[in-house]
């Protein structure tokens, strides 16, 4: 009897551990895809990723863009972008990115994202802290 409830909570502990893995990995895909969108010039489909909050503060593709642009350039244009430690919280992940900006100067981005009531993930916040700088 010990065993069976032992191999039981063992099986929940590893579907729990493979959930959250999954979910990481389809939130570093979406971090990702619009990433990628940002380097093809694409406000659409960089649009696409974002959160229901982050589209109503910024109505169409052509304003977030220019956000982007303006407001967060080493997300926008860098050398390069590694995926770094995250996190889940219920239907939230946390996810640490390591950038490189176009002048060669460190970043670390922290992106929220939200698990939608489709299952998929989208972006409701990014926050950029220069490495190195004091808080």
């Amino acid at each position: 009897m010990r065993i069976a409830a032992l191999l039981v909570a063992i099986t929940v502990i590893f579907s729990s551990i493979s959930a959250c893995a999954g979910d990481v990995t389809a939130a570093q895909g979406v971090i990702r895809a619009q990433e990628q969108a940002f380097a093809r010039d694409d406000a659409a489909g960089a649009y696409s990723h974002a959160a229901p909050a982050i589209r109503e503060l910024f109505p169409a593709p052509d304003t977030f863009m220019s956000m982007v642009q303006n407001g967060y350039p080493p997300v926008y244009r860098h050398k390069s972008f590694e995926f770094g430690d995250s996190k889940t919280e219920g239907s939230s992940v946390l996810q640490r990115v390591n950038i490189v900006d176009a002048n060669g100067e460190a970043w670390e981005a922290l992106y929220t994202l939200e698990q939608q009531p489709d299952g998929s993930y989208k972006i409701t916040g990014c926050s950029l802290l220069k490495v190195g700088r004091e808080a």
